[in-house]
């Protein structure tokens, strides 16, 4: 007699996995499949640069493998990675932001998902600055608490719409999420546009998580960080990494930069999900933050020629409603 297949049940966490922008990540597999059968494809869903990781990082990873860095390391990360991370987030903020501040984790995914872990729960809403990367939506989910999409128009050029992100406030509300260049719309917020955000995040005591993954692909503003702001530092968390300014997707490395009192949590994450990044891959990193400004102007440079050159292009043919970026390395055309 044939035995009875059972379905074996998963957690109810499961459910809350998915949603529109888990979904969108299969037009990325779905290339990735066509590549693999040999088809000719362009792949416009992700954001990996295609240059290569420069040599003096990928030698700091080598040199560190064969001095035997292969084991164990610190929760919380390396304090020499914490520390150049804690002096670039300092320039950005305008004020000076210590290494307590500062957990390192998987790239800026990870480092996202790890704070929603940790400040948002059953019952919260999240405002989220729609237009948004397609990934927050499940990492919020997962927490039990609802994202709250807050359009930003496109009649006004995708820019933050203050009024609706304060009208959408309900004594539910437990943070703000937004990222700064904005994927994908490549919008740079202002310093009236932060200041206004934070005083909105102050008065309702708000924590703020802001994506800044593309801040140093800035082309026509300086780029702030909120966090710098007066009264945001303790509620602020700043999720960043070294992909795309040194081309580095793959070497999964980022951090959160929060209150010490959420970093004592984040390492707590980092213990049960990760248990510390690899040593060699916090050496590369170390070595491309602190030697790696001439890698990020030459991209920078390169980012800005393609931008113009498509958004001339594009200028030439078909009446496209289209949105020259400031930062990052999408064009939103409709």
């Amino acid at each position: 007699m044939a035995a009875t297949v059972r379905q074996m049940r998963f957690a109810p966490f499961v459910d809350l996995l998915g949603g529109e922008g888990a979904e969108a990540w299969d037009i990325l597999t779905a290339s990735r499949d066509a590549q693999a059968r040999g088809e000719d494809v362009i792949v416009l869903s992700i954001g990996d640069p295609d240059f290569a990781t420069p040599d003096f990082v990928v030698d700091a990873a080598v040199d560190a493998l064969r001095n035997g860095d292969t084991h164990y390391t610190e929760l919380e990360g390396r304090p020499s990675l914490r520390e150049a991370i804690s002096k670039k987030i300092s320039v950005s903020a305008g004020i000076e932001i210590g290494i307590d501040y500062v957990t390192v984790l998987a790239g800026t995914q990870n480092a996202f998902y790890a704070a929603c872990r940790c400040l948002f729960g059953v019952g919260d809403e999240v405002l989220v600055l729609d237009p948004a990367y397609v990934t927050y939506e499940a990492a919020i989910a997962s927490t039990g608490a609802s994202q709250v999409r807050v359009e930003q128009p496109s009649s006004n050029g995708f820019r933050p719409d203050l009024t609706r992100l304060e009208e959408a406030i309900s004594p539910a509300t437990r943070g703000i999420v937004f990222s700064n260049p904005s994927n994908p719309t490549g919008v740079v917020l202002t310093e009236g546009e932060l200041a206004a955000i934070a005083d909105i995040a102050i008065k309702n005591d708000l924590w703020v998580v802001v994506d800044e993954v593309y801040s140093d692909l800035v082309y026509e503003r300086e780029h702030n960080s909120i966090a710098g702001f007066a009264g945001m530092l303790e509620r602020t968390v700043t999720v960043s990494s070294v992909s795309k300014s040194y081309a580095m997707t793959g070497w999964r490395c980022g951090w959160a930069v929060g209150p010490p009192e959420l970093g004592a949590h984040l390492s707590k994450m980092a213990l049960i999900n990760l248990y510390g990044l690899p040593g060699f891959v916090m050496e590369a990193a170390g070595a491309a933050l602190r030697n790696g400004d001439s890698e990020v102007e030459a991209a920078r440079r390169t980012y800005r020629r393609r931008r113009d050159m498509l958004v001339e292009e594009l200028e030439k043919g078909a009446d496209i409603p289209l949105l020259t970026p400031e930062g990052g390395m999408f064009l939103m055309a409709d």
